[in-house]
């Protein structure tokens, strides 16, 4: 076990060193950090509703509370769908414990990819507004926040993926994830949604991960302009860890259901058809 670990993170390490070599996933950094920026810096001037405070200082937390889920979601199943066209995964079940080492290293690479999708604007955005800060409480918080971030969302990355065989399907999973961010109070309070749109919000964990991150960046005083005048820490991580159970229930027999289903002819049969797909 401590040999598969040691090559899975080996695995992960270098598979996110690669990240920093290739085009297309350095513009997968720096597009969203500069939409994000683009999009706080015409905010600045506007008010949260009731308040003097700058509404671009708001939205900067929860976006990136956003991206945590959208990166535990999103990120997963987007390679877990690449890597079974290609016959990484299928290479990877064929090798003892490859399976595990393989999972091991998608959680190294992808949160390192979160970190970096984090930190990248966050920096230069707290020179766009101000406001934001972190005290010991909201250190506190990150301590629980992040990890159960993860665990909530990327076991469910995996379920999506899992489900659809061909990446051209992605469009089937990003739709409803768009407009779930649309409700969930990530670009404006969700206090001014219908009733019912905040109910649907608040089943789900990208609303309680913005919120968690709101907690973390903005003065305890803009917990008066949220549901219930308060950050509820004691319901996010309750909703979070809801969401944990789920998906490491759901998950591990769902990937090796997919996995049992895995084999040179049916990679070959994909291959096949984007061939065709792309000769059109």
């Amino acid at each position: 076990m401590i040999a598969t670990l040691k090559t899975g993170i080996a695995r992960g390490g270098i598979e996110l060193k690669q990240t920093f070599t290739t085009p297309v996933d350095l513009w997968g950094y720096l597009f969203p950090a500069v939409l994000l920026l683009g999009t706080i810096f015409f905010m600045r001037d506007a008010h949260v509703p009731g308040t003097n405070f700058s509404l671009g200082s708001q939205t900067l937390p929860s976006a990136l509370g956003m991206n945590l889920a959208f990166s535990g979601l999103v990120l997963v199943a987007q390679l877990l769908l690449v890597e079974r066209e290609d016959g990484t995964l299928l290479r990877a079940k064929a090798t003892p414990n490859g399976m595990t080492a393989y999972l091991i290293g998608k959680v190294v690479l992808i949160g390192g990819m979160s970190l970096i999708g984090f930190l990248l604007p966050l920096i230069p955005g707290q020179l766009l507004v101000s406001g934001l800060h972190v005290g010991l409480g909201g250190w506190m918080t990150l301590l629980w926040l992040v990890p159960l971030a993860f665990v909530s969302t990327m076991p469910l990355g995996a379920v999506l993926g899992s489900l659809f065989d061909n990446p051209r399907n992605m469009g089937l999973i990003m739709l409803p994830l768009i407009g779930l961010i649309a409700i969930s109070g990530v670009f404006y309070p969700i206090t001014a949604m219908p009733g019912w749109l905040q109910g649907v919000a608040q089943v789900f964990p990208i609303y309680w991960l913005g919120l968690g991150m709101r907690s973390v960046f903005l003065p305890g005083a803009l917990s008066a302009v949220e549901l219930t005048h308060s950050w509820r820490h004691l319901e996010t991580f309750g909703m979070l860890t809801v969401w944990a159970i789920l998906g490491l229930v759901l998950a591990p027999a769902i990937l090796r259901r997919m996995a049992r289903r895995e084999s040179g002819s049916a990679v070959a049969a994909r291959r096949e058809r984007l061939m065709s797909t792309v000769g059109r």
